[in-house]
C-alpha cells in the first residue's frame, strides 16, 4: 500500500460546517467535535475532476482543513476558494503561514513508529487517516493561537514600558480592547479547537484511542494546551493590576476636584 499523505492549514477561527453540509446535500447536523468529511462524488464536483477513494478534505469547524492525498496546488486551491465561498474570513494570500504536512506508512514491523514527518504502522486501519488528520488539524490551529497569544504579550510589554515611565493613565477603551483580545484568545483555544476532546471512535476502539493517544503526545498537544492556559491567567492578572491602577488614579483625581471645589466654595464663602 502506498503512503498516505497530509497537509494540514490552519486559515481562520471558525468554519460554519453545516452550511457547507447543506450546499453538498449532506442530510447531517455537525457539531463542533465532528470534521466535516469531502470525499467521492461530492469532492469531484468541486474540483470537477475525477478522484479516487483514497483522496479527501476534512474541514474542521476550528478553522483548519487537512488534505489526504492532495497534493496538487490548484486542486489544494480551488477547493480552498470553494470554502471561502462560505467562510470569508480565510485568508488565501496567507494560507501557508500556519501548516503542517505528514504522512502514513505501512510497514511490517511488530509497532507503531512515530517521528516528526511521518508514522509507520504494522497494518492499515479505517481510523487512521481521520485520527492524524484530527491531530494535525488542532497542532496547526494551536500554532497560529501561540503566534496570536505572542501579539497580546507584545501589546502588554508596550503598556508596561508605558508605566515604567511614569504614564500610569490607560484608557478603557484600550483596556476593553486588550482584554477582548485575550477572552477571544481563550474562547480559540480552549472551547473552539478543543484540546481535551477525544474524536467519537476513539470511544469504540482501544486501538483507536491508543493511537490517538500516542499522537496527541507525540505532537504535545496538552502541553501546549497547558502552556496556553497558564500564559492566559497571567495575562489576566497583568491585565487586573493595570485595571487596579488605572482605577486608583482616577479614584485619586475624583478626590482632587472634590478638594479643589470644597476649597473654591470655602473661597467664595469669604469673598
Amino acid at each position: 500500500m502506498n503512503a498516505i499523505t497530509f497537509k494540514a492549514f490552519a486559515l481562520t477561527n471558525e468554519i460554519d460546517l453545516n452550511k457547507i453540509a447543506l450546499h453538498c446535500g449532506i442530510p447531517k447536523k455537525f457539531t463542533w467535535e465532528q470534521p466535516l468529511i469531502l470525499k467521492g462524488a461530492i469532492l469531484e464536483s468541486i474540483l470537477v475532476n475525477s478522484i479516487d477513494d483514497s483522496q479527501g478534505v476534512l474541514v474542521f469547524s476550528f478553522g483548519s482543513i487537512v488534505f489526504i492525498n492532495l497534493s496538487h496546488p490548484e486542486e489544494m486551491m480551488n477547493i480552498l476558494k470553494f470554502l471561502q465561498t462560505f467562510e470569508p474570513d480565510i485568508d488565501l494570500k496567507n494560507k501557508d503561514k500556519y501548516t503542517d504536512d505528514y504522512s502514513l506508512h505501512i510497514s511490517e514491523s511488530n509497532h507503531v513508529e512515530l517521528a516528526d514527518e511521518f508514522v509507520v504502522v504494522p497494518e492499515y486501519e479505517n481510523f487512521y487517516p481521520e485520527l492524524i488528520s484530527t491531530v494535525l488539524a488542532k497542532s496547526v490551529a494551536l500554532e497560529k493561537t501561540e503566534e496570536q497569544l505572542g501579539k497580546i504579550h507584545d501589546k502588554l510589554e508596550t503598556m508596561i514600558d508605558r508605566l515604567e515611565k511614569g504614564k500610569l493613565r490607560i484608557g478603557n477603551k484600550e483596556l476593553a480592547r486588550t482584554t477582548a483580545k485575550i477572552v477571544r484568545h481563550e474562547y480559540n483555544t480552549l472551547a473552539y479547537i478543543m484540546i481535551l476532546d477525544k474524536p467519537d471512535i476513539t470511544w469504540t476502539s482501544s486501538n483507536a484511542n491508543e493511537f490517538y493517544d500516542r499522537m496527541t503526545e507525540f505532537f504535545e498537544l496538552n502541553d501546549r494546551y497547558k502552556i496556553l492556559k497558564s500564559k492566559t491567567e497571567i495575562l489576566y492578572n497583568i491585565m487586573d493590576g493595570f485595571s487596579t491602577i488605572s482605577h486608583s488614579i482616577r479614584g485619586l483625581f475624583v478626590e482632587w476636584i472634590i478638594v479643589i471645589l470644597i476649597l473654591f466654595e470655602i473661597l467664595l464663602t469669604f469673598i
